[in-house]
């Protein structure tokens, strides 16, 4: 059942676990067939290099499970991922990650600005903002990260970690990319600084980039 999409999901997986925004079996990824209205879900505390098709789970947005192979249960946090399928009829794909700079500024409740233009990347937003903390896997925490991507397609989880949401998984996992780097990036100019705040680049300024005219085709 929708095998090409499990293979989408384990494909992303591995990559963010190569990338190291996901060490140690942390984070989840999903994927949203509106076709069935079901979703396949990486499974809880499985190694990505050995995750194969019949590891990924299938559920519906009610959390009844569709398919398991009866071994390796759907993420724990999979109420996270349907709760913003849920609410944004227009997502397709949830990638959450335990990335280490952005996961600093969760721990520590800090919204991550846009000091560059790739921010832009990230999403139509002002800022990367934090949901408040909600213990792992409740649909506490899953009611707080819906309700904070209402207007945002990235934010950060207090004490917890990012999640990126996108019209595919690729969309969802460079979104997720760039919120890392972003974070990475304000990281290195607050300690440039001693703690003091780099300039930031307000929504009419990122809205306004577009491709030279003068490059002609």
């Amino acid at each position: 059942m929708l095998e090409e999409l499990k293979k989408e999901v384990i494909r992303v997986a591995r990559e963010a676990d190569s990338l190291g925004m996901c060490k140690h079996k942390s984070g989840n990824f999903s994927i949203y067939d509106p076709a069935t209205g079901y979703l396949v879900v990486t499974p809880s505390s499985v190694a990505r290099e050995v995750l194969t098709p019949e590891d990924i789970c299938v559920l519906d947005l009610d959390a009844n499970v569709i398919e398991w192979n009866h071994k390796n249960k759907p993420s724990s946090e999979t109420l996270m991922h349907i709760y913003i399928y849920r609410q944004r009829k227009d997502v397709r794909s949830v990638v959450h990650t335990h990335a280490r700079y952005s996961t600093a500024f969760a721990v520590l409740n800090k919204p991550i600005p846009p000091i560059v233009y790739e921010f832009s990347y990230i999403g139509k937003c002002s800022t990367v903002p934090v949901a408040p903390y909600g213990r792992p896997g409740t649909a506490d925490l899953a009611e707080k990260v819906a309700a904070t991507l209402h207007n945002t397609d990235c934010c950060l989880m207090e004490s917890h970690g990012a999640i990126a949401i996108g019209e595919d998984i690729d969309d969802a996992f460079i979104k997720a990319q760039y919120i890392e780097e972003v974070a990475e990036l304000y990281y290195i100019a607050l300690a440039a600084r001693n703690g003091e705040e780099p300039p930031t680049l307000s929504e009419e300024e990122l809205a306004k980039w577009a491709y030279p005219q003068e490059i002609k085709f």
